[in-house]
């Protein structure tokens, strides 16, 4: 199958750029291009395209309204384009509000240091977005606005790329449960493992958490530096849990939740009775994909915690999480994934459903009431 695609940007030459790109790719055709957000709308219309790669700063329409105008009038798949600032964050997280699936940094080289990784990543996540067209709609929830970041917040760095982006893997789908029973199981952790697709489901499973949420909650999300603050604070604003992004040295606290840094790793180790939160750079010789990584994070919880753990991976590309969601496993953690159907792209959950780790998979709108049916303190 050949998928249509649409090239939104004011740029003759990025444009340009993009579309050579992705033409290169057999299973890919770009079918036109777009100005602007006004333009964008005309061409839809006409030409009807499976997939709209589209710039957030533009005259006449911006690429958020013309997302919101999109997901109102034909909705469509919409990947972004978005500069890696603090500004920037804040409109890639109001695209994604208005229905985008998912964005990438418009400079290349803050995608990944080699440019065919860089081209190859934006084709895969350009096809992944289009087969997810079927019953695309709008969010039903809204992300609230947040505080702004200081002036000299550093500069972000984006996660690498992997040779396994789809995640697809042979195996039977595993059937998925709206409710679960609590199985009295004692916990100690909630653990949560995301990428594309991620930000709308975390907003998903948080928001029906109470205030007195009895255990600390560790999220891993593959996101900029920038990024990832900002996400933190919308997350905050929006739940009645406490959401932050994580600091080095940060002792877990019951109703509290931790986003992993993007662009660093970060692990929980124990001290005495407590957990601290340990922020580390990222080590090029690590042989991992994702900065930061659901693998390392999810291994050191096996660590501390043991069994005592809830691990639960939600949508995105690859397979990462599947070694870490092992390692809890085998210490006696339960893992559920997200099912097929409520993902964005069906690879992170896929992968720990295959390889018999996971032992329920569970549509996103039902994980946030299960994870509370399952971890009530007794």
């Amino acid at each position: 199958m050949v998928f249509k695609v649409l090239v939104v940007d004011d740029s003759t030459f990025y444009r340009r750029r993009v579309r050579e790109i992705l033409d290169d790719d057999r299973e890919l055709e770009v079918v036109g291009e777009a100005r602007n957000g006004r333009d964008a709308l005309d061409k839809i219309e006409l030409l009807k395209p499976d997939v709209v790669t589209m710039d957030v700063e533009m005259p006449v329409m911006d690429g958020i309204s013309a997302v919101k105008a999109i997901m109102d009038k034909r909705p469509t798949p919409i990947l972004m384009f978005s500069s890696l600032t603090h500004h920037g964050a804040q409109a890639t997280l109001d695209a994604l509000e208005a229905g985008a699936l998912d964005f990438l940094p418009k400079k290349f080289e803050d995608i990944a240091q080699d440019r065919r990784d860089a081209s190859r990543l934006l084709c895969t996540k350009v096809r992944l977005i289009a087969r997810r067209g079927v019953g695309l709609k709008r969010p039903a929830f809204r992300l609230t606005e947040t505080r702004k970041l200081p002036e000299n917040a550093p500069k972000p760095a984006f996660f690498k790329t992997s040779g396994l982006l789809s995640g697809h893997l042979d195996g039977a789908k595993q059937p998925t449960v709206s409710s679960v029973r609590a199985s009295g199981k004692s916990y100690k952790c909630l653990a949560i493992g995301a990428s594309t697709g991620g930000p709308v489901a975390l907003q998903k499973v948080l928001s029906p958490l109470p205030s007195e949420f009895p255990y600390p909650i560790i999220l891993v999300q593959h996101m900029p530096g920038t990024f990832t603050s900002a996400f933190a604070q919308r997350l905050d604003a929006n739940c009645d849990i406490h959401v932050k992004e994580a600091e080095n040295g940060d002792i877990l606290k019951p109703g509290h939740a931790y986003l992993a840094p993007g662009g660093k790793q970060m692990i929980v180790e124990a001290v005495g009775v407590q957990h601290r939160v340990v922020i580390t750079d990222a080590n090029p010789s690590d042989k991992v994909s994702y900065k930061p990584s659901v693998d390392l994070t999810f291994s050191s919880l096996a660590n501390v915690f043991g069994g005592d753990v809830l691990g639960v991976i939600l949508t995105g590309m690859g397979a990462d999480g599947r070694e870490g969601c092992r390692a809890l496993k085998e210490k006696g953690a339960t893992i559920w994934a997200q099912d097929q159907d409520s993902c964005v792209v069906y690879g992170m959950p896929q992968a720990v459903a295959v390889a018999n780790i996971s032992s329920k998979s569970i549509n996103i709108d039902d994980i946030g009431t299960c994870v509370k049916t399952e971890m009530r303190q007794r």
